[in-house]
This record gives C-alpha cells, structure tokens and sequence, in this order.
C-alpha cells in the first residue's frame, strides 16, 4: 500500500497516434477550398483542447471559436473565456447535445463573409456557396455539433476520441457548405498540465491510461477548488473529511474514502481503487459533480 501512495503523487501522459500527422497534412490540402474555420473547443478546458497547430495552418483564414460542451462548463467561467478569446476572433457558446447556440453559427458564418460576398456580387457571381471547414481535436463534440447543425444525422456519432472519419461535404444552409475533418492532436503536449486536463475530460481514451493515476491527479487539481460539490456528491461528512484530509497523502486518502461511500470493494472490505477511480471520472464527465471549468483564462 506504501508503494502505491508514494507512485500516486504524478504522472506523465505522452500521446500521439501515428495518423494525427497524416491528417494535418489532409487539412493544409483541404484548406485551399475554405473560406472560414470554425474552431470546436471544450468549454471546460478551451486552452487544452486548442492544438497549437491549427493557428498556424488556418493563419490566413477567417475563423471563429466555438466554445461546445458549455452546459457542462461553469458559466461565469465560460463568459470570462468568451471575452479573452474574443481578442482574436469571432466567438460563440453552443451544448450540441441540447442544442444550445447553434442557431447562430450560420449567421456569424453570413456576417463574417459579408464583405467577401457583396464583393463576388460586385463581379456579378451571385449565390457564392461559402466552404467552411469544421476543426476540433477527438471528443470536443464535432459529431453532435455538425449532426445539429445539418439538421439530421449527418455523421455517426462515436464515443471513442482519436478515431477518425472519413472526409464529407454537409450542407447546412442555402449557400454553406460544411468540410467535415477528423480531430487533430499535436506531437507533444505543451505541458503536463494540458495532457492531465485532457485525459480528465476523455479525449485521450481511458485504456491507454493509468486510470488511478488520472482520477488521483484529477482530485489533487481540483478538490479544494470545489470541495463543496464533491461534499456534496459523495455525502462526506466533517469527521470523515477531517480524517482523511489529515493523512500523510491527503488526496490517496480522500479518493479511498469516496470508494467506500460508494460501496466500490473487494474482498475483505478493500477499497476498489480502479472502480472508484472510474466513478470519479464518470461523475465528473457526466456533471454529476455539478458544471467545472478546469482553465482559467490567463
């Protein structure tokens, strides 16, 4: 049980499937046929979820930010999000799964394009069909966003993050046309932190992941920011708390007593740690924990 204390205090992700880098090269081709980029982010972590590389490839076109997923988001963390971002481009809030917002992504598309469009009129081509190019790294909700949008099931939606789709043109109003593409992930991670905040929220599958490690790292990141809700989930009470909050691995000690609440033993009364792990995260990744923001805009 020691060793097990002493390896719970971090852990190191590092992550890239051999097809992210196929893709991007897919994208910069693609790109040549696009008028706007719409950005899908996790409102949850929109600093982790945005690849690096996309600013990059998309430098020259007009964009706007999507933050999805956002009634899962904390919301007053969400407009502070809306703000920092609005710096560089257009932003807009939608939940894909409601369908929250989604109305407004072609009028922005319009809006945006608006100068472009009279100027096309101006050499006498009418009804331009404006390209938009739709990207967003595994799980920020593109399947669901993009079947919204069309108005029907467009797409397959899958659970599993990282796996791809075949390429597809989907109309989504009288003059736009949307590029569906696969998410994109970057060669490294930024920083430890970044990876972390992906790996609570599911882009990076569970099973290529030391799941008790994430659950742990999850709870020392983020108990005392919303120990009230976790109190709250897990019924805990002060003495309880109080103990586990006074042993030498506060946050071991913390994710123990939540499995026993649970009922989440083995044999002997021991704590399941794998199965409380997985019921942390799931809890979590389904709000059962209430709306949490991991990022702060800095």
């Amino acid at each position: 049980m020691e060793d097990k204390k002493e390896k719970l205090t971090s852990t190191n992700i590092n992550w890239y499937p051999g097809h992210m880098a196929k893709t991007r090269r897919e994208i910069e081709q693609d790109l040549k046929l696009i008028d706007v980029v719409i950005e899908l982010l996790d409102a949850r972590i929109p600093l982790s979820s945005r690849n690096p590389e996309i600013k990059k490839i998309t430098n020259n076109k007009k964009k706007i930010i999507i933050l999805n997923k956002s009634d899962m988001a904390d919301e007053e963390m969400t407009k502070k999000w809306v703000a920092a971002l609005s710096k560089e481009a257009k932003v807009l809030v939608t939940d894909a799964n409601t369908g929250k917002g989604i109305d407004k992504v072609s009028k922005a598309i319009d809006e945006i394009m608006k100068d472009e469009v009279e100027k096309q009129r101006a050499r006498g081509i009418k009804n331009k069909t404006i390209r938009v190019m739709i990207l967003g790294i595994p799980n920020v909700g593109k399947s669901s966003f993009i079947n919204r949008i069309s108005k029907k099931s467009a797409l397959v939606v899958g659970n599993r993050p990282g796996v791809t789709r075949q390429k597809q043109w989907i109309r989504i109003g009288n003059n736009q046309e949307l590029l569906d593409t696969p998410g994109v992930l970057w060669p490294k991670f930024e920083s430890n932190e970044v990876a972390l905040n992906l790996a609570f929220t599911g882009s990076i599958k569970d099973d290529l992941l030391e799941i008790v490690d994430i659950a742990y790292e999850f709870l020392k990141l983020n108990f005392e920011k919303h120990k009230e809700k976790f109190v709250n989930r897990y019924n805990l009470t002060p003495d309880e708390l109080n103990e586990a909050e006074n042993d030498s691995n506060k946050f071991y000690a913390i994710m123990k007593l939540i499995g026993r609440k649970r009922g989440a033993l083995l044999k002997g009364n021991e704590v399941d740690d794998e199965k409380t792990a997985r019921l942390i995260l799931d809890d979590f990744r389904s709000t059962k924990l209430g709306r949490i923001t991991l990022e702060e805009p800095k």
